[in-house]
C-alpha cells in the first residue's frame, strides 16, 4: 500500500516536469531519495520510464482531433495537413533513434548520476535565459505549425538528440532548438508535444521490452503501481499541458531557466550529502 501512495507522488511529479522545459529526470532523480519503492532495481528503472506512458495519452487526449488524420469533420486539404504533420514528425524523430538506440545501455550505465544531471540542469538553464535576451530582440519567422518545412522538422529532432543525456529535458531541448531555428514560443511548444508521442513510446516500449527479456515479470503489486503511476501521470500532465500553452502566450522561458539552475544546485547538494 506504501508503494501505491509513491507511485501516486512519482506520477504527479512526472506530470508536472514531463512537458515543462525543467527535466523530468533530474526531478525524479531527486525523489528517489526520498520517496524510494520498496521495489528491485530493475523495477524501479524501468518504472521511471514506463510512468512516461501516461503523459502520453494526455498529449493524444487533448490533441486528438488535430493528430487524427481519419476525422470525418476534416476536410481533405486538412486531412493532407494532418498526414504532413505526422510525417514532418517521423522525420524529427529519426535523429534520436539512430543515436540512442545504439548508445541507450551506455548513457544508463554513464550518465545516470546526479553529477551530470546537475550540470545539465544548470547548462540548459544558463542557455535558456540567454536565448530569451537573444530572442526577445527578434521577430519568430515562423508561427503557424503548418508552415514548418520538413528541412527544419529535422533540425528540431537534432536537438531533441541533446535530451539524450539525463538532466537535459527533451522538451527543453526541443523548444530551445526550435525557437532558435526561427519559430514562434507556441509553435516550438507544440511541436515538442507532438515529437514526444512517438519519442516517449518507443522508450517506453524498448525500457519494456528490456525488462521482460531479463527474465523480470511483475510479481506482487508491481503492476499496480506501476498503472497508479500511469493514470496520475496523464492526470497532471494535461493540466500541465493546458497551463503551458497558456503560460507560452503572454511569458517567456526565463523563469524555467531560473528555476533549472536552482535545482541543479540542489542535485549537487543533495548528491553530495547522500552519494
Amino acid at each position: 500500500m506504501l508503494d501505491i501512495f509513491k507511485a501516486i507522488i512519482l506520477g504527479i511529479i512526472e506530470g508536472i516536469t514531463e512537458f515543462l522545459p525543467i527535466s523530468s529526470t533530474g526531478h525524479l532523480y531527486l525523489a528517489d531519495y526520498f520517496i524510494k519503492l520498496n521495489q528491485p532495481k530493475s523495477f524501479i528503472n524501468m518504472f521511471m520510464v514506463v510512468i512516461q506512458l501516461g503523459a502520453i495519452l494526455s498529449v493524444i487526449l487533448i490533441y486528438f482531433n488535430k493528430l487524427n488524420p481519419f476525422a470525418p469533420s476534416k476536410s481533405h486539404q486538412e486531412k493532407e495537413a494532418t498526414w504532413q504533420l505526422w510525417l514532418k514528425v517521423i522525420i524529427a524523430v529519426l535523429p534520436s533513434v539512430i543515436i540512442g538506440l545504439p548508445l541507450n545501455d551506455w548513457l544508463d550505465k554513464n550518465m545516470t548520476t546526479w553529477q551530470v544531471i546537475a550540470a545539465t540542469l544548470i547548462i540548459y538553464g544558463i542557455l535558456f535565459i540567454i536565448l530569451e535576451n537573444y530572442y526577445k530582440k527578434r521577430t519568430p519567422s515562423l508561427t503557424k505549425l503548418n508552415k514548418l518545412s520538413y528541412r527544419m522538422a529535422f533540425f528540431i529532432g537534432c536537438f531533441q538528440v541533446l535530451s539524450l543525456i539525463p538532466g537535459t529535458s527533451r522538451s527543453g531541448a526541443t523548444i530551445m532548438g526550435a525557437m532558435l531555428l526561427g519559430t514562434s514560443r507556441f509553435v516550438s511548444t507544440e511541436f515538442s508535444f507532438f515529437l514526444a508521442i512517438p519519442t516517449m513510446l518507443g522508450a517506453s516500449v524498448l525500457k519494456l521490452g528490456k525488462y521482460f527479456m531479463s527474465g523480470n515479470t511483475f510479481v506482487g503489486n508491481q503492476l499496480a503501481v506501476l498503472l497508479v503511476g500511469m493514470i496520475v501521470s496523464f492526470l497532471v500532465a494535461y493540466i500541465s499541458i493546458k497551463f503551458l500553452l497558456r503560460y507560452v502566450r503572454s511569458h517567456d522561458f526565463k523563469a524555467f531557466g531560473w528555476y533549472r539552475i536552482i535545482l541543479g544546485i540542489l542535485v549537487i547538494i543533495i548528491g553530495s550529502i547522500f552519494a
